[in-house]
């Protein structure tokens, strides 16, 4: 049948240089079968399907996925999919507030204009990443020990572990491999930038390797919110900061992070590119 379908850009300002994700606005119905089938044959790194919320408090439920794989929280799809739903006519029942449902709970989103920004959930996995994995992870990326200031497990949904490096050009100059081993990382590397410009502080690149194929993400939510709350907690930067992500790839992407009320909030500029139906 036909349903309402946008296509959005997230965490830039600039059309097309940000993260697309497909919303399919009227998911009631679908199987998750059809629902993978749409997301490996879209080929983007993310869709997301809405559904009518199952908590009372929810404005909607959405589900994310990225191909076969089924994520419970990931950061760009929870403010495209509130944005799609806002173009749609959507009205919160807080004002200025969304609370969207999804598998790994309530995520409250604020509206601020073209800026969304959700409340970064608790990471489901941190610590030390083990010394055998950590040396593989290095060796993924080219880079030795001792160019490394530190790492850690910021996963809060989609398996994210950090990697801090010590120089910008490194980072920005990263090639790559893909390993022996059969497996499944997803790598987050950061670096501080070079000339810090007012809140710009650190360039980040997101790696997902899986079935022997590498792809790096145009710019990502749950990775920046977890890295930013362990720079924070580890008092490396005090917020407000915002993060680069995108340039190696030919995208800008800017993601925003401050935290108030007890939360870790991450925003980004939102716009619908794409409005039409998709027959599913």
């Amino acid at each position: 049948m036909q349903r309402r379908f946008q296509q959005v850009d997230v965490f830039s300002s600039t059309a097309y240089k940000g993260n697309p994700l497909g919303v399919v606005l009227d998911a009631p119905g679908l199987s998750s079968q059809e629902m993978i089938n749409y997301s490996r044959w879209s080929n983007l790194s993310e869709v997301t399907f809405v559904l009518p919320s199952e908590n009372p408090d929810a404005d909607y439920r959405f589900r994310i996925f990225a191909r076969e794989r089924e994520y419970p929280f990931a950061g760009h799809p929870a403010l495209g999919t509130a944005r799609a739903w806002l173009a749609e006519g959507g009205v919160p029942k807080n004002s200025g507030l969304i609370l969207a449902e999804c598998e790994a709970g309530v995520v409250p989103i604020k509206i601020q204009g073209d800026v969304l920004s959700f409340a970064s959930p608790p990471t489901i996995r941190s610590g030390t990443i083990e010394a055998s994995e950590l040396a593989e992870v290095l060796h993924i990326l080219g880079v030795e020990q001792s160019q490394v200031l530190d790492s850690q497990w910021v996963d809060n949904g989609p398996g994210w572990m950090a990697i801090l490096l010590d120089d910008h050009d490194l980072l920005l100059g990263l090639d790559p491999k893909i390993p022996i081993r059969p497996g499944r990382w997803k790598i987050g590397v950061i670096a501080p930038l070079a000339h810090a410009q007012d809140e710009e502080k650190f360039e980040v690149r997101a790696l997902t390797i899986e079935n022997g194929t590498l792809r790096e993400d145009p710019v990502t939510g749950s990775l920046n919110g977890a890295a930013a709350q362990w720079l924070i907690n580890t008092q490396k930067v005090h917020p407000p900061l915002i993060n680069r992500q995108g340039s190696v790839i030919g995208y800008e992407g800017r993601v925003y992070l401050d935290v108030s009320d007890e939360h870790l909030w991450v925003g980004g500029h939102t716009q619908v590119l794409i409005r039409g139906t998709i027959e599913l």
